[in-house]
């Protein structure tokens, strides 16, 4: 298939790799098939189904490594799925009666787009998977490459996300500035809520990188200035398992010797009992296009500080979220490169007419690859037997305890 025209769009929450992937892409495009025209789709889905494109100019492509420096996505965001008619009619992407599957369709086709790349996590990639699906069973020759943008890092079966380390990176440095709170009141308890609806890796990873920044400091234990005080003091995550009361007893003497405790916590973490608890108060809890539940609305954080509260005998509680801080981040240098490998194999598949989703494919032995769209999943549980886990674990003297059963485990 000759490669004249190529659309890119970015879908779903942010991560700190849009902005540098777009320009990845543009710039690996110009440099190996500059004849090749670019299009870019506002708004994800949402500019897709609207006709909503801007053309990447020369300038834009003389300067496309601008967008290295900056988070967010130039061309916009949204969470729209295709297979879900109802939604998109609701918010008037599309009109009663049509298939959003076939208006995207006639989209691309009607904008000559040979190439689609899209750039998101699980469910953007499902969602150009049904897109690929109904192009190939209509005749439409278009190739779909899929970039794997989560903070999550969760994608079943690649190995990183784009985004994730910068993520984790920002995540602890936001909690550096928040720990100082401790000392505005006696007995505080500081509740670090990190992004992850389903996989602990990047609450683990976001632990990790803070106490990093901690290893780089100097205390000054005779004046209270002590490493304990500001270090993490639990880690809770989808994967474990914990009892809430024999937690509540080691916690508590850490809160009697040191007068504050900071614990780092998953979104997702106790979600199905916070859930039930919500329903059985007649609550009813909202989800989104993709059938989630939404976690502003359930607060993990909020609950897992009331429960604990109390046991501790806490003077005052602070819930903290990373997540906004962390996910409109620009790509730090190790996701830069890792986003360059993947833009350049995205191309490479994209001019051979290979789709999937650009991804190490752990059950390849790692291997960068398109991997096949039907093997795209989200929810990936975190291996809490990694090595470096148990050495987090150990190092604030947390037991660890037996992975939750779950559908991917």
């Amino acid at each position: 298939m000759s490669v004249k025209r190529v659309g890119i769009l970015t879908a779903g929450g942010l991560a700190p790799c849009l902005s540098s992937a777009i320009g990845a892409l543009i710039q690996t495009y110009t440099e190996t098939s500059p004849e090749i025209e670019i299009i870019c789709y506002r708004s994800g889905y949402k500019g897709l189904l609207l006709g909503d494109s801007l053309v990447v100019t020369p300038e834009i492509r003389e300067q496309a490594a601008v967008l290295h420096e900056h988070g967010g996505s130039p061309i916009g965001n949204s969470r729209v799925k295709l297979t879900n008619v109802d939604d998109c009619v609701k918010r008037g992407l599309v009109k009663s009666g049509q298939d959003p599957l076939q208006v995207a369709a006639e989209r691309l086709r009607d904008d000559r787009v040979d190439v689609l790349h899209t750039i998101g996590g699980d469910d953007t990639n499902t969602t150009a998977a049904d897109l690929a699906a109904f192009l190939a069973k209509n005749d439409y020759a278009l190739t779909v490459v899929g970039l794997p943008k989560t903070i999550d890092n969760d994608v079943i079966p690649i190995q990183q996300s784009l985004g994730a380390w910068t993520a984790a990176e920002m995540g602890g440095r936001f909690f550096e500035n928040v720990v100082a709170e401790h000392s505005a009141n006696p007995r505080m308890l500081i509740v670090h809520e990190v992004m992850g609806r389903n996989c602990g890796w990047l609450t683990a990873a976001t632990a990790v990188a803070y106490r990093k920044r901690l290893d780089a400091m100097n205390f000054l234990p005779s004046i209270g200035l002590t490493r304990k005080s500001v270090d993490v003091h639990g880690v809770f995550i989808p994967e474990m398992q914990f009892e809430l009361e024999a937690e509540a007893k080691r916690l508590r003497a850490i809160m009697d010797e040191h007068d504050c405790v900071n614990i780092f916590i998953s979104e997702g973490a106790g979600v199905d009992t916070i859930v039930q608890e919500m329903e059985s108060r007649g609550e009813k809890v909202p989800r989104d296009a993709f059938g989630h539940y939404k976690l502003d609305a359930v607060n993990p954080g909020e609950w897992f500080g009331k429960q604990f509260a109390e046991m501790l005998g806490a003077e005052k509680t602070l819930i903290q979220k990373s997540g906004y801080y962390s996910r409109a981040a620009a790509a730090n240098g190790d996701d830069i490169a890792l986003i360059g490998q993947c833009a350049r194999k995205a191309v490479e598949c994209a001019l051979a007419g290979d789709g999937g989703v650009i991804g190490q494919d752990e059950d390849r032995g790692g291997e960068l690859r398109a991997i096949e769209f039907d093997r795209i999943r989200g929810g990936k549980p975190f291996d809490i037997d990694a090595a470096w886990f148990g050495e987090l674990l150990a190092g604030i003297d947390q037991p660890k305890r037996a992975a939750v059963p779950t559908e991917h485990a």
